[in-house]
């Protein structure tokens, strides 16, 4: 493998995070722990294709069309920018309706809108679905205005490794219940993970969520990603 190459280099309200370059592909790195790259993308894809057949087997399949004034479709809240993968993988299915992206650091945002991440998620920015939002997902949850249909989440490492510490609090009780009260009925919940969680599983259960899976996902290299899935009560 070819050496990186420091691209950008941050420092912010939770820590370090660097932008690197390593071949053809680049990497993000958080308080000097690796946190994605651009050299697969098949599980952040598939955290946006799972929530919408999730969904769509709870509430039925929506709208057919859309409308030059709004957009008509599922709501979808993505929680972490990251790589861009899935929001490119969202903006490019027309069966969504709007798109809110929620990223607390304003370098990987830079980087998504005027740096080398542009090659990902250009075409998803420009998209008159999409809004990116800078702040961090639970405050966002608490003050949102309306609910969602479906709530991507990619934050961090999963419930068992988490780079910063505040970024637990998605996975407490008190987490899940925000995410809970931001879905409307029937609404899914999905979130990416490095690891399977059966305690994780069974925390989404006592929060009242119905319908509780965990998805593996092969990857290039290593142990398989997964997506916990969970259905809002209607």
């Amino acid at each position: 493998m070819s050496a990186p190459v420091t691209l950008d280099r941050r420092e912010g309200p939770h820590g370090e995070v660097v932008l690197r370059r390593r071949g053809d592909h680049h990497e993000i790195i958080a308080n000097g722990c690796f946190l994605m790259d651009t050299s697969d993308g098949r599980s952040e894809r598939r955290l946006v294709d799972a929530a919408f057949e999730t969904l769509t087997a709870a509430t039925g399949p929506g709208p057919a069309k859309t409308t030059e004034k709004r957009p008509v479709g599922p709501a979808l809240l993505i929680g972490g920018l990251g790589v861009g993968f899935s929001l490119a993988h969202a903006a490019a299915d027309p069966r969504w309706g709007g798109i809110t992206v929620v990223e607390r650091e304003q370098a990987i945002v830079d980087w998504h809108l005027a740096g080398p991440l542009a090659d990902i998620s250009g075409t998803a920015v420009a998209d008159p679905r999409s809004v990116i939002l800078r702040t961090d997902l639970l405050t966002h949850l608490r003050a949102a205005a309306h609910r969602y249909d479906a709530l991507c989440l990619d934050i961090d490492n999963g419930p068992d490794w988490t780079v910063t510490d505040d970024n637990a609090g998605l996975y407490t009780p008190a987490g899940l219940a925000l995410c809970r009260a931001a879905l409307r009925p029937g609404g899914a919940l999905a979130i990416w993970s490095a690891q399977p969680s059966p305690e994780f599983e069974q925390a989404l259960r006592n929060a009242g969520f119905s319908g509780v899976r965990t998805e593996e996902i092969l990857v290039a290299r290593g142990v398989p990603d997964v997506v916990h899935l969970a259905v809002s009560p209607a």
